[in-house]
């Protein structure tokens, strides 16, 4: 490849900005790339990123072959959504991990699109394998949008950084964010909206104690914001809300830990609901049984919008209500 006309003063700044679209090439691919060796001018290697770079010269970049991943491909059913030749959308089951970890490390969904995706993963960052850009908890259920290729990954990437992401959960919770509620204007870091939208900004980080868990704090940590709106409640007097949140940030378990710092956690997290049960004689016997035994945090990815990070389409999905949030959605009403 030649550099163009008034290059960026940078090797790496150059490369992203002058490297044809067909390579497929992120900034982070490249800077992997210069830092590998894999960067010639003249037949010299350039491994500094920093290294200046001048008007017409000549730059060999060498790709290394894709190497085919450790993860194990598994014929894991999906439920796809949407599909094309650099993304797949799905709509995750509770239950799935996204990731494989040290207590996971088969049976996820990088498995299950591993076997489904085959030959057509053309690589992220030099190795064939779905690129996760975004996760949602395993118990979770709910639409995800994963990169098949490096390219589709960086621009998947970048709209999450930036916070253009649309992402609507819809939550099942104890109690309900109400605007005419005192304790809630009481609570730090909430404050509500135009149409009864509460909003919550913290600061979330790991639990000095719980590894497992993640607080609320006001001084470190990283941002976090969470609009919550009511959109229906159940029992005589109230015991439980259908809310909807939407997410400007998203990081572990935000919603979970947000509707608990406001006293409003979600039914069926084990972690951060506490033990709370709703009372029989507000909601009937048989839904505070359902509500008492529901297997997960009542949370679903309903909602997903984006732009298509090589055309530029403005893209949306919705993903139906899970059977056991429907079911006991229709408890609750009775």
């Amino acid at each position: 490849m030649q550099i163009a006309a008034d290059p960026p003063s940078r090797l790496d700044k150059a490369l992203s900005r002058d490297v044809p679209e067909a390579a497929e090439l992120s900034r982070s691919r490249l800077a992997k790339l210069i830092a590998e060796g894999c960067v010639r001018r003249g037949g010299m290697v350039l491994s500094d990123a920093k290294a200046k770079v001048a008007e017409g010269e000549m730059i060999e970049i060498t790709l290394p072959a894709v190497v085919e991943t450790e993860t194990q491909a598994q014929d894991i059913p999906l439920e796809v959504v949407w599909e094309d030749d650099d993304l797949i959308v799905v709509n995750k089951p509770a239950g799935l991990v996204v990731h494989p970890a040290p207590g996971s490390p088969s049976g996820t969904l990088v498995n299950a699109l591993l076997h489904h995706c085959g030959d057509t993963l053309s690589g992220i960052g030099g190795e064939r394998r779905p690129g996760i850009v975004h996760r949602i908890d395993k118990d979770t259920s709910g639409l995800l949008v994963v990169a098949k290729s490096d390219r589709a990954h960086h621009g998947l990437a970048l709209q999450f950084e930036k916070h253009s992401v649309e992402r609507r959960y819809l939550a099942l919770c104890y109690g309900a964010p109400d605007p005419g509620d005192p304790r809630l204007r009481g609570v730090k870091g909430t404050h509500f909206e135009a149409g009864g939208v509460l909003r919550i900004t913290t600061q979330l980080a790991r639990h000095k104690t719980d590894r497992q868990r993640q607080a609320v704090l006001f001084h470190g940590g990283r941002h976090a914001v969470t609009r919550v709106r009511s959109l229906e409640t159940f029992g005589q007097p109230v015991v439980a809300a259908l809310v909807e949140c939407r997410l400007e940030t998203g990081r572990t378990h935000q919603i979970r830990v947000h509707m608990a710092h406001i006293g409003h956690g979600l039914i069926g997290d084990a972690t951060y609901g506490g033990r709370r049960k709703l009372a029989e004689k507000a909601v009937g016997t048989g839904a505070a049984a359902l509500a008492a035994a529901f297997p997960r945090q009542a949370l679903h990815a309903a909602t997903l919008g984006f732009s298509h990070p090589i055309t530029g389409e403005k893209l949306s999905f919705e993903a139906p209500l899970p059977d056991d949030m429907a079911d006991l959605i229709r408890a609750l009403r009775r």
